[in-house]
Parts: C-alpha cells; sequence; structure tokens
C-alpha cells in the first residue's frame, strides 16, 4: 500500500492472507468457513445467484444461500454447489433467524436482491448476529437506512466481530446523511467508522473504505464497464467470502473489505482484456475471480 497522508493509503496491492491460496495439505472445506447468504426475492433471483457464485469463487468451504419458496428451484439449478435455506415465504424473506441458528455459520451476508418489506426480519437477523462476521449490501442497507437506531445496532455488531457495510452513493446518504462536498462525505464516513468500528465502503470509482481507526483505504483497480447491474451482488460474494474464510479475524473488517474490492477490481480489469466496456456485465466479473485470486 502507498502511504497517501497520516491515514490514507492508496491500495496497489491489499494484504493477502494464507487462507486464500496457501491451503494446508490436510484441511477440508469446514477449514473454510460456512457462509449464510439472505438474498433474493421473486423476480430478482438474479442478485442471489449473481453473490452466491462469486462466493463459491472466493474460496469460501460451504455456503448456504437462504431464499423465499419460490427461489429454491432457480438457486439449485443455478448454484448446484450451494445449499440451500428455504424461508417460510413465498416470495419474498419472512423467516426471524434466531441465535442458535446464526451459530453455525461463520458469517452473514444480507441484502442482494431482497427488497424492504423484511424489517422485522432484518432487526432479529441484526441481533441475532453479534459476534458473527457480517456483510450488508443493496437492500439490507435500506431497510437499515430506516432503523431509528442504525448507529447503536452497528456499534452493537462492530466491536464484536469484522463487519462491513457496502453503500453506494444514496445508500450512503440514506444511512448516514447527505455532504455538500467529497471532503465532508470522506469526513462523515471516517466517523461512522470510526464510532461504530464497522468498515464502510463507499463505492463508485476508486471505491474508498473506511477503518474502525479513521484511516481511507483508495483502490486502484477497475473500470467503468463495471458500472452495470449485478456488480455489486459480486462483491458482496466477495466479500462473504473472505469473511468466512477470517474465522480467527486475523484481518480486521477494513483489511477484508479492502481485500475484497481489490480482488473484485481485478477481475472487472482482467475481463475488460477480452472485451469491450460496454458489453461487460456482472457475471463476466465472476468468471475472472478465478484468476484474480491466483
Amino acid at each position: 500500500m502507498i502511504r497517501i497522508d497520516e491515514n490514507t493509503y492508496e491500495v496497489d496491492c491489499p494484504v493477502w492472507p494464507d487462507f486464500l491460496n496457501n491451503r494446508p495439505v490436510e484441511s477440508h472445506k469446514g477449514t473454510y468457513g460456512h457462509a449464510l447468504l439472505v438474498a433474493g426475492s421473486y423476480g430478482k433471483m438474479g442478485a442471489a445467484i449473481l453473490a452466491a457464485r462469486a462466493c463459491l469463487r472466493s474460496g469460501v468451504g460451504l455456503l448456504t444461500v437462504h431464499v423465499p419458496q419460490k427461489g429454491v428451484d432457480i438457486m439449485q439449478t443455478a448454484v448446484p454447489e450451494a445449499m440451500v435455506s428455504i424461508d417460510e415465504g413465498e416470495n419474498t424473506w419472512s423467516h426471524c433467524f434466531t441465535t442458535e441458528e446464526l451459530s453455525r455459520y461463520d458469517a452473514i451476508g444480507v441484502g442482494p436482491g431482497l427488497g424492504t418489506g423484511s424489517m422485522d426480519s432484518m432487526r432479529t437477523l441484526l441481533c441475532a448476529a453479534l459476534g458473527k462476521a457480517l456483510v450488508v449490501d443493496a437492500d439490507g442497507l435500506n431497510m437499515l437506512s430506516k432503523m431509528d437506531d442504525r448507529l447503536d445496532l452497528l456499534q452493537s455488531l462492530g466491536t464484536k466481530a469484522p463487519t462491513v457495510l457496502t453503500p453506494h452513493a444514496k445508500e450512503f446518504e440514506r444511512l448516514f446523511g447527505r455532504k455538500d462536498s467529497r471532503r465532508e462525505r470522506e469526513c462523515l464516513q471516517r466517523e461512522v467508522s470510526k464510532c461504530t468500528s464497522c468498515a464502510i465502503v463507499y463505492k463508485g470509482h476508486r471505491t474508498q473504505t473506511a477503518g474502525k481507526e479513521g484511516e481511507m483505504y483508495i483502490n486502484t483497480t477497475g473500470n467503468p464497464g463495471m458500472a452495470t447491474a449485478g456488480s455489486g451482488d459480486v462483491l458482496t460474494g466477495i466479500i462473504l467470502a473472505i469473511l468466512a474464510q477470517n474465522k480467527e479475524f486475523q484481518l480486521d473488517a477494513a483489511m477484508c473489505a479492502t481485500l475484497g474490492v481489490w480482488i473484485h477490481g481485478k477481475s472487472g480489469d482482467l475481463a475488460l482484456q477480452k472485451q469491450s466496456q460496454c458489453s461487460i456485465v456482472a457475471g463476466d466479473i465472476v468468471k475472472f475471480l478465478p484468476i484474480s485470486t491466483i
């Protein structure tokens, strides 16, 4: 990493943990974590598929995807490597997870393609997930933004285990308010990360990740072709896989997120070598994950 100032770094090469490609001969799938992905709703199962495929391609040992009843056949056909947890709801997420149910997982991802009608389930999950590594994206963030006590919830999560939020500009505004300048937004991003101990990933050109000490990591991979539907779902899957493999919390939330962002952008850059910017779709980013993680 290149230090720009006292607390800002440009990520030319992230911290690369041994668990990604230095695997012990006697390891097994349980060694690399069991992740739970809560994603998808009727008409938005594509988001769940993209996140699940990205998670599996990023090294997770086991993946369970929680989907509504109408998503079961879709998920088991599209991602046969994933196990499926079936919701009571036909079209959307309605199940309220207990702490006991979540105890079998090493990391939890929530948000892609959920819709915003599962507020009770979302709150229950956040309360039950204390002590579990967590990444929240998309509609998970939109539901969180409607909770008046969201900062308290995030602080309780972030101080117990690595917790990552991945908002784009509008989601960031809904969560933490709008600022008139980039400098003011960056200050707010750092401030929220410090007070909650969560890593805040502000997605966009040169994605910025703030950590619990107020540090900021500026990504250097990626290209405009990645500005396409589903790209963020792929990022969620990558970060979820890293969190699940980070079982001993060797890396903090910001390092897990920074690594995931870098890999995501690198995959997009590799895809660009084979095609035009305007032709890239999110599935292309997943396709190049096996090379970007070498």
